[in-house]
């Protein structure tokens, strides 16, 4: 086995690893028949992201699957800093479960909160508003180096920046939702990684 098939072997496992994780939690949370509808987030808006999402997974899949036909985009990544892939991966994979347990039924891919949401401050939640983007990155970034291919790196970048423009509308719907409760909550903790110091509201 050349070291290229280790790499893919690996990259099929961090797969395994953390589809059965969103799966999982994204059913239980749609076991509740709530139709959750993408016109606050804009059809535009929703229409890229998931686009760029599909892009991201053909690329993730050829390379897996026929790499010669995404060889064009290689990088020529050091052999131990592609295995740092896994490292993040398994630590991602981790913080997936942990922040998802904590959200629970208030799990959506959209801006909107589900009628019956609750304020999770909770496990990760405790320090970031929004830990499920951070390991979103984490898990781009894993993917990113396993496979060393710039076009998977150029899409998981787009779906992460894409994310975070979006995240102050969610946030806005998350205080439409909750008032001042969200408002004091966002002044102790930060948006993607834990705040040094409270924000002083005034």
């Amino acid at each position: 086995m050349t070291s290229e098939q280790v790499f893919r072997a690996a990259l099929a496992f961090v797969i395994l690893l953390f589809l059965p994780i969103g799966v999982y939690f994204r059913r239980k949370a749609a076991a509740t028949g709530e139709r959750i509808s993408h016109k606050d987030e804009g059809y535009l808006f929703a229409t890229v992201l998931r686009l760029c999402g599909v892009l991201l997974w053909i690329s993730v899949l050829a390379y897996l699957i026929r790499p010669a036909s995404i060889a064009w985009a290689a990088m020529p990544l050091p052999e131990f800093l592609r295995w740092c892939g896994i490292a993040l991966a398994i630590s991602g994979s981790g913080l997936m479960y942990w922040t998802l347990r904590n959200l629970g039924g208030n799990l959506t891919d959209t801006v909107v909160t589900r009628s019956n949401a609750t304020l999770v401050t909770n496990g990760p939640y405790r320090w970031v508003r929004h830990p499920f983007y951070f390991t979103a990155a984490l898990t781009m970034a894993a993917v990113t180096l396993l496979s060393a291919n710039a076009c998977i790196g150029i899409c998981s970048a787009l779906v992460m920046t894409l994310l975070v423009v979006r995240t102050p509308k969610e946030e806005q719907r998350l205080i439409d939702k909750f008032g001042q409760a969200y408002v004091d909550y966002s002044a102790k903790t930060g948006r993607f990684f834990p705040r040094l110091r409270p924000k002083v509201l005034s």
